[in-house]
C-alpha cells in the first residue's frame, strides 16, 4: 500500500530524509490539492488529490529523476536552457529527431559533437536538482509514494546523493525567503537605467541573465519574462536581484498595472508551515520503512 499524505503536514524535506535513511526505491508524486469540505483527524481542511503536479523518482535512497508540470524536461530543452544548444539548434533537432528517446538523442548529439557526454550528465543533473529545490518550497499538496515504481527506461537518469540535496535545499529556502521579501511582486516590470551603456561595459552575464535582459523594455512583467524563458519564480527572482544589485536594471510599474508601486513594494512574510505533532511524524516514519 502506498504512503499518502499532504506536504502541509509532512514536508518534502522530511520525506527526502526518510527516503534517504530507509534507502527506498520508488516514486514520489505530488498532486494539485482539491478541497473536500471535510476535516481531517487534526481538525484541518481535508484535501483530495487532483491533477499531478510533480514526480520524483529514487533508487536505493538516491535521487535519479524529477519532473514538474510547466517545466520542459526533454533533453533538448534542458541542453538549450543550459546554453549548450542555441535556440536555432534546438528547433532543428526537435524537427529532425521527432520521436527519438532522450537516450537515443544523447548518443546522436554526442556523436555529432554538438555536446559532450559530461554536458548531458551535468545538465540533466542540474535540471533534476532545480525541480527538487523548487518542490522543497511547496507547503501544500497531497502526495503519494509508490514503492519500486521507476521512470521510463528511455529517460536518462543521474543518481544524486540526497544528503547534499537536503542541506542545499534548506539553504535555498532561506534564500527564497530573502528574495521574496526583496521582490514580492512579479507583476512589476524592468527597465534599463539612463546610463545603461556605461554600466554594461565589461560586464560578463550568464546565459540566463542575457535572456532576461533581452526582454527588458519597461512593459514586460517579470512573471512574463520568466514564462518566456521557462524559468521558475526562484530562478527569475535570483537573476533579477543580481541584475538590480549590479545597477543594470530598475523595477518599474508596467502600463495598465492596477496595483500601486507602493503596494508592490510591501514586504510580505512567507506563510509559516504548521507544526506537525511528533506522533504523526513517527507514524509516517514507520509506514515508509515498512513499504
Amino acid at each position: 500500500m502506498p504512503l499518502q499524505g499532504n506536504i502541509k503536514d509532512f514536508s518534502t524535506t522530511q520525506l527526502l530524509n526518510l527516503i534517504n535513511l530507509a534507502g527506498k526505491t520508488g516514486t514520489l508524486t505530488i498532486f494539485e490539492g482539491v478541497k473536500t469540505g471535510e476535516k481531517d483527524a487534526m481538525g484541518g481542511e481535508r484535501w483530495a488529490a487532483g491533477s499531478e503536479k510533480a514526480k520524483v523518482a529514487f533508487r536505493t535512497g538516491k535521487l535519479i529523476f524529477a519532473s514538474m508540470n510547466g517545466r520542459e524536461g526533454s533533453l533538448v530543452a534542458v541542453l538549450n536552457k543550459a546554453g549548450k544548444l542555441t535556440d536555432e539548434q534546438a528547433r532543428i533537432i526537435r524537427e529532425r529527431a521527432k520521436g527519438a528517446s532522450d537516450k537515443r538523442l544523447a548518443l546522436l548529439l554526442v556523436g555529432a559533437k554538438y555536446v559532450t557526454q559530461n554536458d548531458v550528465v551535468n545538465c540533466i543533473q542540474q535540471h533534476t536538482l532545480d525541480v527538487v529545490y523548487n518542490l522543497l518550497t511547496w507547503n501544500q499538496g497531497p502526495f503519494r509514494f509508490d514503492d519500486d515504481i521507476q521512470p521510463d527506461k528511455d529517460r536518462i537518469v543521474v543518481p544524486i546523493d540526497l544528503e547534499n540535496v537536503i542541506i542545499e535545499g534548506s539553504r535555498r529556502i532561506k534564500e527564497i525567503e530573502q528574495l521574496n521579501e526583496h521582490l514580492p511582486n512579479l507583476d512589476m516590470a524592468l527597465k534599463f537605467p539612463e546610463n545603461a551603456k556605461e554600466k554594461f561595459k565589461g560586464i560578463h552575464l550568464s546565459v540566463e541573465e542575457w535572456r532576461v535582459v533581452s526582454f527588458v523594455n519597461g512593459k514586460n512583467a517579470i512573471r512574463q519574462i520568466a514564462k518566456a524563458n521557462n524559468m521558475s519564480e526562484l530562478e527569475i527572482r535570483r537573476v533579477v536581484y543580481g541584475l538590480e544589485q549590479a545597477g543594470l536594471v530598475e523595477l518599474v510599474k508596467p502600463p495598465g498595472m492596477d496595483q500601486t508601486v507602493a503596494g508592490a513594494d510591501k514586504r510580505r512574510r512567507p506563510a509559516q508551515k504548521p507544526q506537525v505533532q511528533k506522533v504523526v511524524v513517527n507514524r509516517l516514519i514507520d509506514k515508509i520503512r515498512s513499504i
